[in-house]
Formats: C-alpha cells, sequence, structure tokens
C-alpha cells in the first residue's frame, strides 16, 4: 500500500506534547502512538476522532498518568504521526476497525478503561464489542454508533458536503470552529503539524463520508448488530458529552436507556464545551474518568 509519511521535523517543539513517540507496523503501515505512566498499572485507551490526531490529548495524557495509570493514545492510520495512505479506497469503516484491532492485539491490551469520541467512538465501539474481553469499562463522549435510522443534525450534512468538495480544508481552524475557547496560534499549529499539504489530508476529508447515515450503507447492519449486542452490556458505560456540540448533543440518553452498564452511573453533561471537549475540559474529564475507575473496580 502506498502511503506518505509526514516528516518528523513537522513534530519538533510542539505546545504541551513532549511524549516520546512509539511506533509499530501493521499491513506496512507505521502506526504511532503515546503510551505515559507505569505499563503495569490498569490501561485507559484514548481514542481521537476527526480531523485531530494524540494530540488532542495532551493534557489528559499527563493529568491520568500522574493518577497512576498506563495511558495509551494512539494516532489512527492517516493522522497525526501515523502513515497516511494515498489512495481515498484504503480509509474504509472496515480497514479503521481492523488497523486498531490488529494495534491493540499486537499490544495485548487487556482489561481496557477506553474513553472514544468522534469517529473514535464508531471504531471504539465496535471493537468493544468484537473483542469483548479485553475491555473492562467504556467512556463515551460526544459520539456514537449511528445505524441510518438517526435523525442526522443539518450541522453535519454541511460538515460532511464540506469535507468532501471544499478546496480549502484548514485543520487547525475546523477544530477552532468546534470549540467554544480561542485557540492560541501554537495550539492551530500544532493540528495543522500532522498535514503539511493537501495530499496529506485524503484520511481527514474522506471520514464524514464513512459515517453510516442511510439503512443501505455498507456499514449499517454491522452497527445494528453492534447495538444489539450492547443491549445486553453490563460492564461500566459513562458518557461524558458536552453541552455546546451541535451535532452529538443529546445523544448520550439513548446510550443510557440502551446499554445495562449505564445503570447507575454518574453520567455528566460537560458544560461550555464544544465538540472537542478534550481541548476546553481536559482536567473535568480527568477527574471523571478516575473517579468512574475508582468507583468501579
Amino acid at each position: 500500500m502506498e502511503f506518505l509519511r509526514t516528516p518528523d521535523q513537522r513534530f519538533k517543539n510542539l505546545k504541551d506534547y513532549p511524549y516520546e513517540p512509539n511506533y509499530i507496523t501493521i499491513d506496512g503501515l507505521r502506526m504511532h502512538y503515546v503510551q505515559e505512566g507505569p505499563i503495569s498499572a490498569p490501561t485507559i485507551l484514548l481514542l481521537h476522532g476527526e480531523p485531530t490526531w494524540s494530540y488532542l490529548y495532551r493534557d489528559m495524557i499527563r493529568l491520568l498518568a500522574n493518577e497512576g495509570f498506563n495511558v495509551i493514545a494512539p494516532d489512527l492510520i492517516g493522522f497525526g504521526k501515523s502513515d497516511k495512505p494515498i489512495l481515498a479506497s484504503a480509509y474504509s469503516y472496515a480497514n479503521h476497525l481492523n488497523w486498531l484491532a490488529k494495534f491493540i492485539n499486537i499490544l495485548d491490551l487487556k482489561e481496557m478503561t477506553m474513553f472514544c469520541q468522534d469517529w473514535g467512538s464508531l471504531i471504539g465501539l465496535r471493537l468493544a464489542i468484537a473483542e469483548p474481553y479485553r475491555f473492562s469499562r467504556i467512556i463515551l463522549s460526544n459520539g456514537g454508533l449511528p445505524t441510518g435510522h438517526e435523525k442526522i443534525p443539518k450541522a453535519f450534512n454541511y460538515w460532511r458536503l464540506f469535507a468532501q468538495y471544499s478546496p480549502w480544508f484548514p485543520i487547525g481552524k475546523i477544530v477552532q470552529s468546534a470549540c467554544i475557547k480561542t485557540l492560541d496560534k501554537e495550539t492551530i499549529h500544532a493540528y495543522n503539524a500532522p498535514f503539511p499539504s493537501r495530499k496529506y489530508k485524503i484520511g481527514a476529508r474522506i471520514f464524514p463520508s464513512l459515517v453510516p447515515i442511510s439503512p443501505n450503507d455498507p456499514e449499517s447492519q454491522n452497527n445494528r448488530n453492534a447495538w444489539h449486542d450492547f443491549k445486553s452490556w453490563k460492564k461500566p458505560f459513562l458518557t461524558l458529552f458536552s453541552n455546546r456540540d451541535p451535532i452529538t448533543r443529546g445523544g448520550e440518553k439513548y446510550f443510557q436507556r440502551s446499554i445495562p452498564g449505564c445503570k447507575n452511573q454518574n453520567h455528566q453533561i460537560i458544560k461550555n464545551a464544544g465538540h472537542f471537549v478534550q481541548e476546553e475540559k481536559s482536567n473535568e474529564l480527568s477527574e471523571a474518568i478516575t473517579d468512574f475507575i475508582h468507583h468501579t473496580d
């Protein structure tokens, strides 16, 4: 598979991102991840979405590692320091599931607490159903598992069209547009860093079109099957959605009604945060994750 690799120089001296890179090779592609904290400690897997990368979790990595957890934050293929296939057809839902499944298996991660958001949830929730023995808890934030039967917010339809057709696709400004607070230039630079030119952005552009918004989508039935299994999921499941995300706001309610593991959990609405809640409320999220783990041991 032909791919591009972002030059290392692009990642020099990024603000608040001091982490040493780790790499594994999957199907001939190099996949990057951050690992911080004691390896023997309970593992927290942090899954980003689109068009972000592990930089989104830079503060949470530090905070959770300081609490004594083994924190792992991969860059999905096509994002961050991971390799970027040059063909759009490589970025299928199935391929992303396969790549992340192999990542988890190569590292032999078990009894994980997974925090997933955006596309991290579409991939992570499917993997939890496929290999439930590897997951002890799930925390979902501003994400979902669509089947094509949901009402699609106008904001998502606009985003989908923009990603597909706009000749201008400024990653850092896109992240800014989905946040309430104003990001400084160094932070916007860090979100732009993995993408030196448009040919590196294929994965970032294609993700919105892969969301199953029609019952006829090839992955809709697979997501429906996953939902069937989640309705008997009894392991602890927590929702931490923000109140100012125009796309996923309110989506936590269906999870809370449908999944047995959601019962009696301390679900929270994170206030004054947009879609990328990790960027804006890392302290609150880290505290909620830590409390959740300690209360569900």
